[in-house]
């Protein structure tokens, strides 16, 4: 599972039943196995990951991970967001010195992509959390809101992130910006070390964050500098019956 380290990273994946648009959807079959599951064997197949637990607010999830073999831990369904519901879990982990969180209706997700996230942390003590960003290339994902944009620095660095179209074009059409300016949209995973993680689930929310209803936020609004890798990878996350049909029929294809 695991490439050779002296540090203990664990992805946590927060998996709720109840979702407006699909609920029981980390129970969604897809090629003959809960959805879940392919999260958690992608997960496991990372070489940067030693352990994997999702994290859940209902028993049939638990079970439903259990009867794979797979690790589960019971959290409260009142808890705000993923980060907290997987700061929970990392109370009790106090070997782990990262962790990571990734998404529970990616079931298609690669394992290099959550190394790609990994590795800087692992190399750099100063990074506190990191995530992934991809470019953004067409109009229709620029202008929709369900895509979350950011913008990052030279270095890196997370600026700003939002739901509306960033940067802005002033004087330039949409095809052309896109086309001579690097315009990012934010892939949800997350890595945390673990000191961290436990300090910034103390956090209060923030303006921002709740304007924008992107957690995100709360991290550059206390300060915290959050640092982007770049990725060439595809993940498509499950939010409607429809993204539950296509991811279907590309597993079955690629099993």
């Amino acid at each position: 599972m695991s490439m050779p380290s002296s540090r203990h990273v664990v992805a946590i994946i927060p998996a709720r039943y109840a979702s407006t648009r699909l609920p029981g959807k980390p129970l969604a079959e897809i090629a003959g196995k809960p959805m879940i599951q392919h999260v958690y064997e992608r997960a496991s197949r990372a070489r940067t990951i030693d352990e994997v637990i999702v994290a859940t607010d209902d028993e049939r999830i638990a079970n439903a991970v259990r009867a794979f073999g797979g690790r589960a831990e019971m959290t409260s369904p009142e808890i705000r967001s993923g980060s907290d519901r997987i700061g929970v879990v990392a109370r009790g982990l106090p070997s782990a010195e990262l962790v990571v969180n990734i998404q529970g209706d990616e079931p298609l997700i690669p394992p290099a992509m959550i190394d790609e996230a990994v590795q800087p942390l692992l190399h750099n003590p100063a990074i506190e959390v990191g995530t992934l960003v991809g470019r953004i290339t067409t109009p229709e994902e620029y202008l929709d809101p369900n895509t979350v944009k950011v913008t990052l620095d030279r270095s890196g660095r997370c600026m700003y992130f939002s739901r509306s179209p960033i940067p802005f074009g002033r004087d330039i059409s949409v095809e052309n910006l896109l086309r001579n300016c690097p315009v990012y949209r934010h892939i949800g995973l997350y890595v945390y070390r673990t000191a961290f993680l436990l300090g910034f689930t103390a956090m209060e929310q923030t303006p921002l964050e709740r304007a924008e209803k992107l957690e995100q936020l709360r991290v550059l609004e206390y300060g915290v500098a959050m640092y982007a890798v770049l990725t060439a990878h595809h993940s498509i996350a499950v939010d409607t019956p429809a993204d539950l049909e296509r991811v279907r029929t590309l597993a079955e294809v690629r099993s």
